[in-house]
């Protein structure tokens, strides 16, 4: 078959395969929005919608990145589900990644140099790439989608049981100064600098009025090795996504001192992130991927797939982990692993209610002026251009509406508008200079 021929059957079978969509039913995690259903083979089937039919793409192949961790599930059951072939792209590999580290390496090599095209990638780092900050030069990329909101938590070693240390951290603050007079170099740990969890660390930790830079050392562990770390005593405390901090609990080595939703709530954390040079060569193909994306997201919301999910994403070639490990944190019910539990937790991992997936810009404003608040964006960066030039949320829409996403479920705005923070503090993405100026521990370079 010719490859003309070959991507004309791959389009006709992928337009008449996403012709419906179902659109019913409550996603996780509660909200007042509805999450649309995925149709089709093992999704979930449903009434017919009118989906808009895509353009083929240009290519049936790319290669995502992925690291061990609860968030990558939309690209994950994508691949799983036979989503990315449903549009088009039956040859998508998704390939587990060592760290965040290795994932922006694998970005720069490309798929041509064996590498990744794109990625489940903390969101701030496309910026910190696009700029060059982290990369040899500067590599643009592309946001299409987030992953997810909420999720992650800050975990504490069981050193520190009976300290009474949870949402505010005055109190682990005021125990860290005490083992830091003994003689001990005193050592929390994130897993990528700039990234959504050095961002959460620093935040909680100079709220209590701690300067991340100097009262106590802040190192970088990759996820997969949180664990591992605290156990031999390398760190205090760390700033992860799941399974990592439950898998903390079950072993009693510590315990969660809070979740991040409960800094912020519903705040954004991964995203769908791609080479913003492959996104331009095959803009067909990127709507492509970002519509089985969204169609996973949607699925993996749904309070009667989470357990499935679950199964799924635990396989050795994905998590390789147990599945209990993230069942109980997955479905809302928290064990913080110093006696407090909660069930039907609010704020627990959302991929879809509350427009969890879109990318606002307003969100993307906010990790990059955090990110010039700790020095490792310039002062001077313009930073409403540079969201405009990395945030795709153009596809995002057009993704939607292919899929025939109903309208509520669709934001009329790219801002969401001021945001509160657990300690009062607000950020208005209009004005992100005042958030910064009012900031009173920061570490702004030129």
């Amino acid at each position: 078959m010719s490859s003309f021929s070959r991507r004309k059957f791959l389009f006709t079978a992928a337009t008449a395969a996403g012709a419906t969509v179902a659109i019913h039913g409550c996603a996780a995690g509660g909200g007042n929005q509805a999450a649309s259903s995925p149709a089709g083979g093992d999704s979930a089937g449903g009434s017919p919608s009118p989906a808009a039919s895509i353009a083929p793409p240009e290519v049936t192949k790319a290669k995502l990145g992925f690291i061990a961790l609860t968030d990558a599930a939309p690209l994950i059951i994508a691949k799983e589900k036979g989503l990315f072939a449903k549009y088009g792209m039956p040859d998508v590999e998704v390939v587990k990644q060592a760290s965040w580290a290795a994932t922006r390496d694998n970005l720069e090599l490309g798929s041509a140099g064996n590498g990744i095209d794109g990625s489940h990638i903390l969101s701030p780092i496309p910026y910190l790439m696009t700029t060059g900050k982290v990369t040899k030069k500067p590599l643009p990329m592309n946001i299409l989608a987030r992953l997810n909101t909420n999720g992650q938590a800050i975990s504490v070693s069981k050193d520190y049981l009976g300290k009474k240390i949870a949402l505010d951290p005055k109190p682990f603050v005021e125990a860290l100064a005490k083992t830091k007079a003994g003689g001990k170099d005193v050592k929390v740990a994130v897993t990528f600098p700039g990234g959504n969890h050095d961002l959460w660390m620093r935040y909680w930790l100079a709220s209590a009025g701690a300067d991340p830079n100097k009262d106590v050392s802040v190192i970088v562990v990759p996820p997969p090795q949180m664990v591992a770390n605290l156990k031999t005593g390398t760190m205090e405390a760390f700033c992860v996504g799941e399974p990592w901090n439950a898998q903390l609990v079950s072993q009693k080595l510590g315990f969660s001192a809070l979740v991040t939703g409960e800094l912020w709530k519903d705040h954004p954390e991964k995203a769908f992130a791609m080479r913003a040079d492959w996104v331009e060569k095959n803009p067909n193909a990127a709507k492509a991927l970002t519509m089985a994306v969204l169609e996973a997201q949607m699925w993996c919301d749904k309070p009667e797939n989470i357990a499935e999910m679950c199964d799924i994403i635990s396989k050795r070639e994905w998590l390789k982990i147990k599945a209990e490990d993230i069942l109980g944190r997955s479905q809302g019910t928290i064990d913080f692993g110093d006696g407090r539990k909660e069930e039907k937790f609010p704020l627990a991992m959302k991929f879809w209610a509350d427009f969890a997936s879109y990318p606002f810009k307003s969100h993307d404003l906010w990790f990059v002026t955090e990110d010039i608040r700790w020095g490792y964006l310039p002062e001077n960066t313009d930073t409403k251009a540079l969201v405009d030039q990395v945030n795709r949320e153009d596809i995002w829409r057009e993704a939607a509406k292919a899929l025939g996403v109903p309208e509520a479920e669709i934001p009329k705005d790219t801002s969401r508008g001021v945001e509160t923070f657990f300690d009062g503090v607000k950020f208005d993405p209009e004005n992100p200079k005042a958030y910064l100026d009012a900031l009173k521990i920061k570490a702004l370079k030129a």
